[in-house]
């Protein structure tokens, strides 16, 4: 599978200003969970957001999720007070530091930089704390793939829609939703941008939120064009949003099934025993080598989603 990782088919973004909802996100089961000091905390509320996250990294029972903090973006004042607090006061449970509004791969080296040194001064392993760049707008997009190859911490590429539209005068105020007057996906340059720059450094690809967060069918519409182009998550803002979310980033069972049919299939014709073909018949369908490689995609997601396969190979009878 292209940009093997963390499974993040749905990442939930909690407040650290609400002691409750970080509470709550414990128990849902989102793959991924960002406790946020940026957007979703007014500016008075930062200084105890920052310590609410370190505490609740600390006491808190997050089963297997991914825990990320998404700190504030380097033209605040607020950035390095944000990293040093939460991963001097919990960075042996933290995952990944979100950077939002990253312009340059220069901002991505900062970031590795601080927190090397601060791993080093704790005793932490050096480059276990990953970074997730989120990119928000022209400069970011412009810049994507140094962004992408700026560190070997980086395990993620974020589309962040609000602040991209703005930047570009979009004329909406519906986030990730399609736009009547445009006669296609508006989007479909930026993802396919990100994923490229993404899949060419062996990075997931992250889609952003849906702001309708009532409108779960609405979610699911937007989300299934993003997971179409392959990105392997997205962000959910709700409860409500999870279960869709997982869903659509993962294979129907049906593909899994023949995924994995494949992959036998496959293993067992070009073996000894079944002839050394390199491309054969199955069923109706050729297979070869370029077959193995997609359905390696569609498995690996499978295995990451914890899906069991329902039918297996039998090899024909001699």
């Amino acid at each position: 599978m292209t940009a093997v990782g963390r499974p993040r088919r749905s990442c939930l973004a909690v407040p650290g200003s609400s002691v409750k909802m970080l509470g709550k996100a414990q128990g849902l089961p989102a793959d991924q969970v960002f406790l946020d000091l940026e957007d979703a905390v007014a500016p008075l509320a930062k200084p105890d957001a920052r310590k609410n996250i370190v505490a609740t990294l600390n006491e808190g029972d997050w089963a297997g999720k991914t825990r990320v903090v998404r700190v504030n973006d380097l033209t605040t004042p607020w950035t390095y007070r944000d990293v040093i607090e939460v991963v001097e006061g919990a960075g042996a449970n933290l995952d990944c530091i979100m950077l939002p509004k990253v312009q340059n791969a220069e901002q991505v080296h900062w970031l590795d930089l601080l927190l090397t040194q601060i791993e080093k001064t704790l005793g932490l392993e050096v480059g276990r704390i990953g970074i997730e760049a989120q990119i928000e707008n022209a400069a970011g997009l412009v810049n994507v793939d140094a962004i992408a190859g700026a560190s070997p911490r980086v395990e993620t590429i974020i589309f962040g829609p609000a602040d991209f539209m703005a930047s570009i005068n979009m004329k909406s105020l519906v986030v990730g939703a399609l736009i009547p007057d445009y006669p296609g996906d508006p989007y479909h340059y930026i993802l396919m941008r990100i994923l490229m720059a993404a899949r060419m450094h062996d990075k997931q690809a992250i889609d952003g939120p849906f702001l309708q967060i009532r409108d779960v069918d609405a979610f699911r519409e937007v989300a299934k064009r993003s997971a179409a182009l392959g990105f392997d998550g997205k962000w959910v803002l709700h409860p409500g949003q999870i279960d869709a979310a997982n869903e659509v980033y993962s294979p129907a069972q049906a593909d899994y099934d023949h995924a994995e049919l494949i992959l036998d299939a496959y293993d067992y014709y070009t073996s000894e025993a079944g002839g050394k073909l390199g491309a054969v018949m199955l069923g109706d369908e050729m297979i070869d080598e370029a077959s193995r490689k997609m359905a390696l995609v569609i498995a690996a997601k499978g295995r990451a989603a914890g899906m069991s396969r329902t039918s297996t190979f039998t090899p024909p009878a001699s």
